[in-house]
């Protein structure tokens, strides 16, 4: 549901210099998402209409993937009060609470973002709400200065501030909720008489305040307003929302036998009674359901398992994988776009794309599946109760009937019937005394060779 009383302007133009990339700073993906895509979610339910992001020219990729929230472009990069300026246009008419983020603060959540709402909204009318946060090391980030009241006195950053002021331990995240029929009001008072000559945001609480408006402070935990500028900070955050998940999977009823181990992405959905071996990678889109157990050095993405399936050690399961109830995929098994029935096996060493395998089929040992042949990929449909000899070879497309047998060592280029058996491959010829003629005649080559001084 959209809410009409709040906006939000997501300010995501940065380069990023410091991640010596080029990729845009906000695209870095942290447990499979990028960066904004972690903060539109986080807003999702707030319903904000519009939820603006703010970007630079040519950036075309964080624009696809913002979509279809719609984007605004900040020509030029003269600080955050520009960036949100750049906003005017989509706000045009807007009157309710303006919600003002980053996208390299990801870790932001619904919770907060509504505890500021709910202060814009409170009987005194603030003009403007900062979030802060106390971090343990207060560093260089501007100090916010509270009246008698606990109001927002004044924002005074670290390099302007007196040691009373940087005693203080109340830092400004730089996330706020303004009142839009005041915003561009503000903004436009903004000036850039500053070192570096740009226009911040931050300057617009002391115009709000010499106007005789209220300004008011919500604080958030330091850790959930971390903003991501290096590779550095990637790692840590990514390791900080790894633990997270870790913490959440368990106290949801799944068994990690060595959290640091397993690495989640943002969106993994585990069932209850799930067993997870060490050194397993989720990567998104993928769904698992009860009492399941993937054992150690498994690679999933993409992928639904339902109840009761075994996966692995050492098996890869990508997109479009759809495993049934009690299914077992064992040691470097690779399924791919395949789906595999009620009680099917494929225990080693096989590649199955492009496929689907019956209920309480098996597919042996060495079995490969050709969906590929160099210009299009194409199907291969195993029935229910089928074998699959092991070293196989299954050239798509093809149908193999429900009970059919493929004779291991088998290239199979055409349809079997339910219930046949497909042998294709060379007839086995036995010469009698062919070994013990072989060994005499190259033990009589060696000696040969001795004789005459000549190596071979």
């Amino acid at each position: 549901m959209t809410n009409s009383n709040a906006a939000a302007v997501i300010l995501a133009a940065g380069k990023g210099t410091r991640m010596k990339s080029s990729l845009p700073k906000v695209m870095h993906a942290i447990a499979g998402r990028p960066m904004i895509g972690h903060v539109l979610a986080s807003l999702a339910p707030l319903g904000c209409d519009p939820a603006v992001v703010v970007v630079a020219p040519g950036m075309d990729r964080v624009a696809r993937a913002v979509a279809p929230a719609p984007t605004a472009i900040q020509a030029e990069q003269l600080g955050t009060a520009h960036a949100v300026l750049a906003a005017r246009n989509a706000l045009a008419g807007f009157a309710g609470d303006v919600l003002v983020l980053y996208g390299d603060s990801p870790f932001i959540s619904t919770e907060t973002l509504q505890r500021l709402l709910d202060r814009r909204r409170a009987a005194d009318d603030p003009a403007v709400v900062v979030l802060g946060m106390r971090p343990d090391d207060p560093a260089e980030y501007g100090r916010l200065v509270l009246a008698g009241d606990g109001t927002l006195d004044a924002i005074v950053e670290f390099r302007d501030a007196d040691p009373a002021q940087r005693a203080i331990d109340l830092c400004n995240s730089g996330v706020m909720a303004i009142d839009g029929r005041r915003l561009f009001d503000l903004l436009d008072q903004v000036g850039n008489a500053n070192a570096k000559g740009e226009y911040y945001l931050t300057d617009i609480i002391a115009i709000a305040r010499a106007r005789g408006l209220v300004c008011a402070v919500v604080e958030a935990p330091a850790e959930e307003l971390m903003g991501i500028n290096s590779r550095v900070e990637l790692a840590v955050a990514e390791a900080l929302f790894q633990d997270r998940m870790r913490a959440r999977a368990m106290a949801e009823g799944a068994t990690l036998i060595d959290p640091r181990t397993v690495y989640f992405s943002h969106d993994t959905r585990l069932g209850r009674d799930v067993v997870i071996g060490p050194s397993v990678v989720f990567g998104p889109g993928v769904t698992i359901g009860d009492e399941v157990e993937i054992r150690a050095f498994c690679h999933i993405e993409g992928a639904r398992i339902e109840d009761g399936a075994i996966i692995g050690p050492f098996a890869r399961l990508r997109p479009g994988t759809e495993l049934g109830p009690r299914v077992h995929i064992g040691n470097f098994v690779e399924v791919k776009n395949g789906r595999l029935g009620a009680g099917a096996k494929a225990n080693h060493l096989a590649y199955i794309g492009d496929a689907s395998v019956g209920a309480a089929s098996n597919v042996g040992a060495g079995t490969i599946v050709c969906n590929y042949d160099g210009f299009d990929k194409t199907r291969t449909e195993i029935g229910a109760g089928s074998f699959i000899g092991s070293n196989s070879t299954l050239v798509s497309p093809l149908q193999i009937g429900d009970g059919a047998f493929v004779a291991a060592g088998s290239v199979i280029t055409r349809d079997v019937p339910a219930d046949a058996l497909a042998v294709a491959r060379g007839r086995q010829t036995d010469k009698p005394g062919w070994a013990g003629k072989f060994r005499e005649y190259k033990q009589e080559m060696k000696r040969s060779s001795g004789a005459t001084g000549k190596k071979g």
